[in-house]
């Protein structure tokens, strides 16, 4: 990590962040605090019986961080610690306590729980952000050269398709509906 931010040795992350953990911290409240007024303007037009808006609420400002290089960096790492959003247990980060992400996800996890039992909700939702984080650095990684179309979907094909993609899994029968 120091080698990419074009330091020449690990003293610098612990001066400026305080360790390794403080530097990603500190990226990933830059990338949260960029989306937050795209997150707060959807609040009112979110309500669990609709998943499939709450879904776009949260993929359309995620997947426009595509759009600049510190984005992209952003979705990169965030891939990485996808598994650390404490959906399981109820304990995100307190980086997202008191955000527009936040009551979204509270917002989706109502909704899957009105047709799942909350473990298989939370385990959906869980898998639902490690997708969406994947995808994205996925995408975020992909380069072709200057001058010609990108091989790939264009953004908002990308991000229609992913959002449908994501709400159809969040939606997927429950495998044992009698239990």
């Amino acid at each position: 990590m120091v080698a990419l931010a074009g330091q020449a040795n690990d003293s610098a992350v612990t001066y400026h962040f305080g360790s390794r953990d403080g530097l990603l911290n500190a990226i990933l409240r830059a990338g949260i605090t960029r989306m937050e007024p795209a997150r707060t303007a959807t609040l009112p037009t979110l309500h669990p019986d609709h998943p499939h808006v709450i879904v776009d609420a949260i993929v359309r400002p995620t997947a426009n961080e595509l759009r600049t290089p510190h984005g992209r960096d952003f979705l990169r790492i965030t891939a990485q610690l996808a598994s650390r959003a404490g959906i399981r247990d109820h304990r995100p980060p307190p980086l997202l306590h008191d955000t527009a992400l936040q009551q979204q996800l509270h917002l989706l996890e109502t909704a899957c729980r009105a047709t799942l039992p909350e473990p298989l909700a939370l385990e959906r939702i869980t898998l639902f952000i490690a997708f969406l984080t994947a995808a994205l650095a996925d995408r975020a990684t992909r380069t072709h050269p200057p001058g010609t179309p990108p091989p790939h979907p264009d953004h908002h094909t990308f991000t229609t398709d992913l959002t449908a993609m994501l709400t159809a899994a969040l939606q997927a029968p429950h495998p044992n509906p009698f239990a």
